[in-house]
């Protein structure tokens, strides 16, 4: 499934089908000579609003409905389950399919009805016929035959139609002093991490108003803050460890095993800065947007403002990998710092076989790198409404 959120709040579901012609074990389906898609693909299977817009009256501030973050939740019995976020409310969603059901084959025609309802329908009636202690009518509903009815049957319980609803079951709010910009599953499937510029929390799925904060990098005086947090991840396969990014380009690893608040971190990545390479714009362009860890926790990808880097856990002098995204930009950076555009902020991602990572640019592209080891593809890709157009082009 595939789950995207919009700046009106809205969640959209979709559910992939190109999977479901070809079910079998893998050994027998690679027996056979099945084409391969292109792309893969979707279709819509629902949408909901899961934030509305509002309003702070302690700070007077208004609370956009946009959504910052959505993430997959374990499933169970048949549902899916979410987490979504906007600015400061936390939102626990499942999604699961309801059957509506109708009652046939009755004794009487309900086309013979003569009362004001149907036979079945609302469960709130609008009738106003008197209604006996013992549960008959005062008056005459149905025209019997004169004969009587033949024959008496049971009536019978029919599924129509299957709809899916999604009900919100957790709103987590009130932690946070700053705007959430990330939230992460834990791999135990039982608690979660949100983040905000100073604070990390975290939670219990089934609690909503306790959290815990376990990474604080607020200074006493505020004129001494030199870092924000940016990103915040879970290891994939470890429960007791996390990750997250600062403003200053660097990535720490840190373990809740260690303490309550987690000052200190048992790992730090950063990439030593060049002799001669400093300059007015560098600490802006190394700011660290976003980090995802590959599927087996082995390496971390961390997209800053002009490169996508991969580091691996186990080495911290450095990235092992450094990809260039739009390194065309560099000499423009002047232009950029004044129209802000600088400050803008991408997202990154590893395939599922952790063979290649994206990241976003600008016009409606997005990079695509291998980052196996010798391997060169760098792809650019561009975002349209048809699918399977030809790709922008390649580098």
């Amino acid at each position: 499934h595939l789950a995207t959120g919009d700046r009106g709040g809205r969640v959209v579901l979709f559910e992939r089908t190109d999977t479901q012609d070809h079910v079998g074990h893998r050994r027998d389906l690679e027996k056979m000579d099945y084409p391969i898609n292109r792309h893969p693909l979707f279709r819509y299977k629902t949408e909901f609003q899961s934030h509305e817009p509002e309003f702070d009256y302690l700070k007077s501030l208004e609370i956009e409905e946009k959504i910052n973050k959505i993430r997959w939740c374990q499933s169970a019995y048949g549902a899916l389950s979410l987490l979504s976020t906007n600015d400061k409310t936390i939102k626990f969603w499942k999604v699961q399919e309801k059957q509506v059901k109708k009652v046939c084959d009755l004794n009487v025609d309900s086309t013979k009805a003569m009362g004001n309802g149907p036979i079945v329908g609302s469960s709130i009636s609008t009738s106003s016929k008197q209604y006996m202690a013992n549960g008959g009518c005062t008056s005459n509903d149905f025209s019997l035959p004169s004969g009587g009815l033949p024959s008496l049957r049971l009536p019978m319980v029919t599924t129509l139609e299957t709809n899916l609803m999604a009900r919100c079951r957790r709103i987590y709010s009130h932690a946070h002093d700053y705007h959430i910009n990330s939230i992460s599953n834990n791999s135990d499937g039982e608690t979660f991490i949100s983040a905000d510029d100073l604070r990390i929390n975290l939670w219990n799925l089934e609690i909503s108003n306790q959290s815990f904060n376990i990474v604080d990098v607020k200074p006493a005086n505020m004129e001494d803050l030199t870092e924000v947090i940016t990103s915040a991840e879970f290891h994939p396969i470890h429960c007791n460890m996390l990750a997250y990014s600062s403003s200053k380009g660097s990535i720490r690893l840190i373990d809740m095993r260690q303490s309550a608040l987690c000052d200190s971190h048992s790992k730090l990545f950063e990439e030593r800065e060049a002799p001669g390479s400093r300059s007015f714009f560098t600490d802006i362009i190394a700011s660290i947007s976003d980090i995802k860890f590959a599927k087996d926790g082995r390496h971390i990808l961390s997209r800053d403002y002009l490169t996508l880097k991969l580091w691996d856990i186990n080495m911290d002098s450095g990235p092992v990998a450094t990809f260039q995204v739009h390194e065309y930009l560099r000499p423009k950076l002047c232009d950029l710092y004044e129209n802000d555009s600088i400050f803008d902020k991408f997202e990154c991602c590893l395939s599922g076989d952790g063979l290649r990572v994206a990241t976003g640019s600008y016009s409606n592209l997005f990079r695509v790198f291998g980052c196996s080891e010798g391997c060169k593809e760098a792809t650019t890709l561009e975002a349209n409404k048809n699918p399977m157009s030809t790709p922008y082009g390649y580098t």
